[in-house]
């Protein structure tokens, strides 16, 4: 199947895209969960297209999906399920999912309760500012949410994020908080995340120094591993919620670990985004491979990458909520499927997940764009246009227009003859660097409504897309081995910082001398 689809590549590859997309301009877009989707404006056409969605088939996507939502082993190198999904189920689960719909609902409810001040500081005042501290799965997610709402924020609630392990990211973080009135809440997995437990330690000393053995009650930790963290804590309680095993460190933004976020905008908005979730969750659950966006976007991906050989895609969000979007789907799908040995320890032969950048619309239009239009490269782009309907109508319209008009260029391009036509008298020389190749393919997502819903089905469709695409690759999406081996290179590095003489690597030895 794979030289058929290399075939009909060959064949497109010579007709112009522009073509090709004006004879698939009247195909009704994929919809789900609110979202349209046009996939107009690619190198496909329905020949093509019939061969891609027989690859699916023939990959079994269909019974991908049914193993997934039916709690079924997809994390063979961990022997788990990734019940990601059960987080965001309205109704009662079964077995391990249901303990899964579960974990979040404590979170809830002690995020009402900080709220509405039922739940106090150690002096018996409303707390007014939330630290939250996490690295990865644990910081992306609640990030993004935080960024795309803060407009829906509690009033009285500041929130600050810390990742990094250099200093200077905490110092920025807690500039101007009061430990007094500062609930502290530490997200981690395993609990032994190095960049978090620092910035958790250096946190909790920040709090003791003002607040003595009652620092304990300005403290939460979301983790898998309660024994580690009460062993951290030396004795102290601490409020603690559960962060599930089964579930992802970058699958997990709708669990415990976005706990500020339901501090912040209130548990209400945050199960609205669960909701707009669970929504996707059905659509891809009961909808047939041929509307299924989840898998006719990862089929998508398969073609582009796999198949025509483009190592990069770029997101374009023109939408201000969703400007941190590239930034948390980076880790998604490129920790995700960023490998090339599959689930049996074989070497994937095709290429895998591409590369994924992009930004802001319009304001990527004044950076990155150039490049995008007239540099030698050929890049995949895909454009979310989300805006929010009640705001000005003159910048929403001229957002519209920006958004069209790229993804319009991007294809059709100019031509030497158009820019002589256009613009008369200008040298050869100029009229020939105004030229724009075009043949450069784009998706474009939309939403008439967009609100908490909208983003929490939008998320959730990337994170099947996600899972889907590393099913066409023979890859797990859930594991991450490369990120240990930086952690482990880490640890040894660290052992011989002032001894440059015992590391193992000579060029290291070097760089050690020059840093030191």
């Amino acid at each position: 199947m794979r030289s058929e689809l290399q075939d009909h590549a060959a064949r497109l590859r010579l007709q112009p895209l522009k073509l090709l997309a004006t004879a698939r301009a009247g195909d009704q877009p994929l919809e789900a969960a609110g979202w349209k989707i046009s996939l107009a404006r690619h190198f496909l056409d329905a020949s093509a297209e019939a061969s891609l969605l027989q690859h699916g088939a023939d990959a079994a996507l269909v019974k991908a999906g049914e193993d997934l939502f039916g709690g079924a082993i997809v994390n063979p190198s961990e022997d788990r399920p990734a019940l990601h999904w059960a987080l965001r189920a309205p109704a009662r689960l079964t077995g391990e999912a249901e303990t899964i719909r579960q974990s979040v609902l404590p979170a809830l409810e002690f995020a009402g309760k900080i709220q509405t001040g039922e739940i106090r500081t150690a002096h018996g005042e409303a707390f007014t500012a939330v630290l939250h501290i996490g690295i990865g799965g644990s910081d992306f997610g609640p990030r993004l949410i935080a960024d795309a709402f803060e407009d829906l924020a509690h009033p009285s609630i500041e929130l600050r994020f810390a990742a990094n392990v250099d200093p200077y990211d905490l110092d920025r973080a807690m500039a101007g908080l009061d430990p007094l009135s500062t609930l502290v809440i530490g997200v981690s997995k395993s609990f032994g995340t190095e960049e978090t437990l620092y910035n958790l330690g250096r946190a909790r000393a920040w709090l003791e120094d003002k607040l003595g053995d009652d620092a304990a009650r300005h403290l939460a930790l979301v983790t898998a591993n309660p024994e580690k963290a009460k062993a951290w804590l030396g004795g102290r309680d601490a409020y603690t919620f559960d962060m599930p095993i089964s579930v992802g460190g970058r699958f997990s933004l709708w669990s415990a670990a976005s706990l500020a976020c339901m501090i912040y905008l209130g548990p209400e908005t945050f199960r609205k985004i669960l909701n707009g979730a669970n929504e996707m969750d059905e659509h891809v659950r009961t909808a047939p491979l041929e509307s299924n966006a989840a898998m006719r976007l990862a089929l998508l991906d398969f073609w582009n990458t796999s198949i025509r050989e483009k190592p990069m895609r770029v997101l374009l969000a023109y939408a201000n909520r969703l400007r941190m979007l590239p930034t948390y789907l980076q880790q998604l799908e490129m920790e995700s499927n960023g490998k090339s040995v599959d689930s049996e320890g074989n070497t994937v032969s095709p290429p895998t997940a591409p590369a994924l950048w992009g930004g802001e619309g319009s304001v990527g239009q004044h950076s990155y764009h150039q490049w995008l239009h007239q540099g030698s490269q050929d890049v995949p782009c895909e454009f979310i246009l989300a805006p929010d309907f009640d705001r000005d109508s003159e910048g929403l319209d001229a957002l519209a227009a920006h958004a069209l008009a790229q993804a319009e260029v991007l294809a059709n391009g100019r031509s030497l003859e158009e820019v002589r036509a256009e613009e008369p008298g200008i040298s050869e020389a100029v009229s020939a660097q105004k030229v724009h190749a075009g043949g450069r393919p784009s998706t474009l997502l939309s939403h008439a409504g967009f609100g908490p819903e909208a983003f929490g089905a939008l998320v959730a469709l990337y994170e099947h897309r996600t899972y889907f695409a590393g099913k066409l690759w023979g890859l797990n999406p859930f594991d991450q081995w490369g990120v240990e081996r930086g952690k482990t290179m880490a640890g040894r590095i660290q052992a011989v910082l002032k001894t440059p003489d015992k590391a193992a690597d000579p060029v290291t030895a070097a760089l050690l001398k020059q840093i030191f």
